[in-house]
């Protein structure tokens, strides 16, 4: 039986106690927060043994095999350190670290201490992401990707998170290196990360605040941004983070010498894009009679998931954590290698660093343009 704790008791925490809960062989033998009444409220919604406001009290007197950090970010480096030095494996929400600096150390010390971590991305693994990833891996794009697309859009009208954000100076999320952009993309930079084949791709990015966070005076929070990415053999790849595109993205191309591959995440589709021509008029008529019937396809798909009551919102994450959990009782692999989360994390710091010099010479023009008026 696998011992499981959870450290951090807000709303992602119930997702994964959720999911947790659906595993067979673990038991939830502890959850921790420094707020008492968040503790309290998740050991009494869920069948949970113990509740505590101390790491280092959960950690020594419920003694769990592995536990999920799932509090704010600035804090992820050093709770996984102490449950690590504990003795305990690690699954870290995103975004794993705030830095590639310590991401590496983390990853350093569980490898010193034979232990095994892991990072919440866990749309790459919904249904139609594992479905892609069987594809490429069996050859179907032909060859080593060409170049990448990943899109990830946030509505920032939803009144649960960054109305929060906006309206308060003082949330965590503007402490953050990278702000609101760290909390969120990491997600979208991990879908082309995981298909890269170097460690050190070239990036240049570019952010800044829609019109509609400068129309009600907000100039720290960056809500677009558009990053193009270089590799040594010839892949690109471009990212695109927007809350303002509608409708709200959350896709990701793949495109290879022979055939490309569509991952739609918000509707769990996958369409294949075939690399040859039909001869003259035939590629009017016939590409889109192949494409519709790849979307009936997934339509019957998703239909057959959802009456095996395996089609819901968090499936991806159920499969990260059975596949986390199988990789440390079976001695395997983790489900994301850990050269995709420092890389992951590599390209965010690059992004950051760009993103805060172009804000800086905005800044600056700003204030320059109300001097010279």
């Amino acid at each position: 039986m696998l011992r499981v704790g959870v450290v951090g008791c807000g709303k992602i925490a119930d997702s994964h106690v959720s999911q947790i809960l659906k595993i067979p062989g673990c038991e939830l033998v502890g959850v921790c927060d420094r707020e008492p009444l968040m503790a309290k409220q998740l050991f009494e919604r869920f069948p949970i043994k113990r509740y505590f406001t101390e790491v280092h009290d959960l950690l020594s007197e419920s003694r769990p095999d592995v536990v999920h950090i799932t509090t704010s970010p600035e804090s992820h480096f050093d709770l996984a350190r102490c449950c690590l030095e504990y003795g305990s494996h690690v699954y870290v929400e995103k975004p794993f670290a705030l830095d590639a600096d310590q991401a590496g150390k983390l990853i350093d010390l569980a490898t010193a201490k034979g232990l095994k971590l892991t990072v919440g991305h866990n749309y790459q693994f919904t249904h139609a992401a594992r479905r892609m990833r069987a594809l490429i891996k069996e050859g179907y794009l032909g060859g080593a990707p060409v170049h990448m697309e990943s899109y990830y859009g946030y509505d920032l009208g939803d009144p649960s998170y960054a109305r929060a954000v906006l309206g308060d100076k003082q949330h965590w999320v503007r402490r953050l290196p990278g702000k609101l952009l760290q909390n969120i993309i990491s997600h979208g930079v991990a879908r082309v990360a995981e298909f890269m084949s170097g460690d050190d791709p070239q990036v240049i990015a570019r952010g800044f605040s829609s019109p509609l966070l400068k129309g009600i005076g907000e100039r720290e929070i960056v809500d677009e941004l558009r990053v193009m990415m270089f590799e040594g053999d010839g892949t690109t790849a471009y990212f695109t983070f927007s809350s303002q595109m509608k409708p709200v993205l959350q896709e990701f191309r793949i495109y290879g010498p022979k055939n490309g591959l569509i991952l739609d995440q918000n509707h769990e589709v996958l369409v294949r894009l075939g690399g040859a021509k039909f001869k003259s008029y035939a590629d009017f008529f016939i590409p889109p009679i192949l494409t519709a019937r790849q979307q009936l396809s997934n339509w019957y798909g998703n239909l057959s998931l959802f009456l095996k009551r395996d089609f819901h919102m968090d499936a991806g994450m159920k499969y990260l954590i059975e596949s986390f959990y199988r990789s440390i009782q079976d001695g395997g692999p983790v489900p994301i290698p850990y050269r995709e989360i420092i890389l992951t994390t590599k390209i965010m710091d690059r992004i950051f660093e760009q993103v805060r010099v172009t804000q800086a010479g905005e800044h600056d023009a700003f204030f320059g343009a109300q001097l010279i008026y």
